[in-house]
């Protein structure tokens, strides 16, 4: 006989779609509450961070919905998507490391023999429903039934445009182990990855998987996918060390001092993947400039910027912030020169190696709508501030969801 109780959890269940995942309940929530870096109920950031929006509504919607402004944040042509990526990745990198961007957050690291799938969304929206959300601006370079084999996925936090559902499920069927931080295994579950095949890290833990070693590394976030977001799972930036190789994927993350701390523990760095879209001054700490973007670079570098290469990431893929389209390869660009830092800005699909870099080709010149009358001609100051400079009051941000997050719709 079905009881109340019964009936609540499949009613629960029915009006929480998939794609929201689960909550973690039971030993993994018993562990999250035994974190360091979880107090009064919710994981806390290394320094504190605004999640919701700062300023007034009515000055950011003008801003996200004027005409003229939604011209500016989508390219005015196709995006060049890389043509032979699968014929590119066939042949191993003779250096031992290899970096393909694949738009947006994700990367495929060839590192020391091993493939490592970092925050993969192939999906064409990062949003729970098919009909609504942001939308792909470009097609992925390869289909993931074509990509080969994966030997250990990354996430860096459950955000829709980090985690994607149907991306996981697919990724369920190969052979790979899953990295996650801690919490984010509970959507995993529920999405079909057998425990057995996933790992959930603090910062500053480290497992090994497929001869790699990989730590959660501290960053200035938040998470959420559901309408009530518990922030009970946690957002990290991640470590790669091969025997030869070592990498660097931030994730999302507002600049903080715990960028020196990092590269003094764990670098310096063949390569750094950083956050240098969606930023905006509506949401100054949760995601990074590029200005901010190459502070981070060079801090990681222990202040040498002339080691390892910069790889910008979190852009020119999903419309999620009211800056131009191009403004955050541009931006990079001029503080790379600044900085005098090695920056690598390829095409979608365009593996590199590190140690020999992408030839400087401003891609993205070609394809960026005109500005608008008054907009902000350089997305970073003629100098990037030195190591350990506290954060500018500019900056960073997509909040794809999250409490009193703001969810840009699709643009016609």
């Amino acid at each position: 006989m079905t009881g109340p109780s019964q009936k609540r959890a499949r009613l629960a269940a029915a009006l929480r779609p998939a794609a929201f995942g689960a909550d973690p309940a039971g030993e993994r929530m018993e562990r999250i509450r035994r974190s360091p870096n979880f107090a009064n109920g919710v994981f806390v950031n290394p320094v504190a961070a605004r999640t919701a929006p700062s300023g007034s509504m009515l000055k950011f919607l003008p801003t996200y919905f004027r005409k003229e402004e939604r011209v500016r944040r989508a390219p005015a042509g196709p995006v060049p998507v890389h043509p032979t990526t699968l014929a590119d990745l066939a042949t191993p990198p003779a250096s031992g490391l290899r970096l393909t961007w694949m738009g947006h957050s994700t990367v495929l690291a060839e590192i020391d023999g091993r493939r490592v799938l970092f925050d993969p969304v192939w999906g064409d929206r990062c949003s729970p429903f098919s009909f609504a959300g942001p939308k792909r601006i470009h097609p992925v370079p390869v289909p993931l039934r074509e990509l080969g084999p994966v030997d250990v996925v990354v996430i860096s936090h459950d955000h829709y445009d980090h985690l994607d559902m149907p991306t996981i499920r697919a990724l369920v069927r190969s052979e790979a182990h899953f990295v996650v931080p801690l919490g984010v295994g509970a959507h995993l579950e529920r999405w079909g990855v057998p425990e057995r095949r996933m790992t959930e890290l603090d910062w500053r833990e480290s497992t090994e998987a497929a001869g790699l070693r990989f730590t959660a590394t501290p960053a200035r976030h938040f998470c959420g996918r559901a309408l009530r977001n518990t922030q009970h799972t946690l957002w990290a930036s991640w470590v790669v060390a091969g025997p030869e190789h070592r990498v660097y994927h931030s994730g999302d993350t507002g600049y903080f001092p715990g960028f020196a701390e990092i590269g003094e523990e764990h670098g310096p760095f063949d390569a750094t993947m950083i956050q240098i879209g969606a930023y905006s001054d509506f949401w100054p700490d949760i995601h990074m400039t590029p200005e901010e973007g190459m502070r981070a670079h060079v801090d990681l570098q222990g202040g040498e910027p002339g080691r390892g290469i910069m790889l910008p990431i979190h852009w020119g893929t999903f419309n999620l912030a009211p800056h131009p389209w191009e403004e955050p390869a541009e931006g990079t660009l001029t503080a790379a020169r600044a900085a005098d830092a090695r920056v690598a800005i390829p095409r979608p699909g365009e593996p590199f190696e590190p140690v020999a870099g992408v030839p400087l080709d401003p891609w993205w010149r070609a394809i960026a709508a005109r500005p608008a009358a008054g907009a902000v001609a350089a997305a970073v100051s003629p100098q990037v501030p030195a190591r350990g400079a506290a954060a500018s009051g500019g900056g960073p941000g997509d909040q794809t969801d999250g409490p009193g997050a703001v969810v840009p719709l699709p643009q016609a």
